[in-house]
């Protein structure tokens, strides 16, 4: 691959990664509200997540872009469950330092699995749909 497509491929992962963001954070901004009944501690949970979050899902991207696995419905599948694995410990993690509520973080973390693997699989399509940033471009 040239160095150009790199760097489209680069320019087309940190985009996956600002629109995954913002969609994930505001479904961690609602459950986590509702689940603890304060919105405010939903809004810190929410924006304590953005860089985290942010960070663990570009290296995520990373890594499955160096993976030889064919671009099919099944590697969206395989990635929606390993980036929900990574995102629900982080959401945990964040969630408990927040609240300091061991219940409420973990009822968080699995009311997550379900609104984020539905979330991320559509968007991972959209984005399979998308041809900003390949190789064959011309963005």
């Amino acid at each position: 691959m040239s160095r150009v497509n790199k760097l489209k491929a680069e320019k087309r992962h940190i985009a996956k990664a600002i629109t995954w963001r913002i969609t994930g954070t505001i479904d961690t901004i609602i459950l986590s509200w509702i689940l603890t009944g304060d919105p405010w501690v939903g809004l810190k949970i929410g924006i304590a997540e953005v860089i985290t979050k942010m960070t663990l899902y570009y290296f995520h991207e990373r890594v499955w872009f160096n993976i030889d696995f064919p671009n099919t419905q099944r590697r969206h599948i395989f990635k929606t469950i390993t980036w929900r694995l990574v995102g629900t410990m982080d959401t945990m993690f964040v969630a408990y330092i927040i609240s300091g509520d061991t219940t409420a973080s973990v009822q968080i973390g699995f009311a997550e699995v379900i609104t984020k693997m539905l979330l991320y699989y559509f968007h991972e399509r959209i984005w399979h749909k998308s041809k900003f940033g390949l190789e064959n471009s011309n963005d």
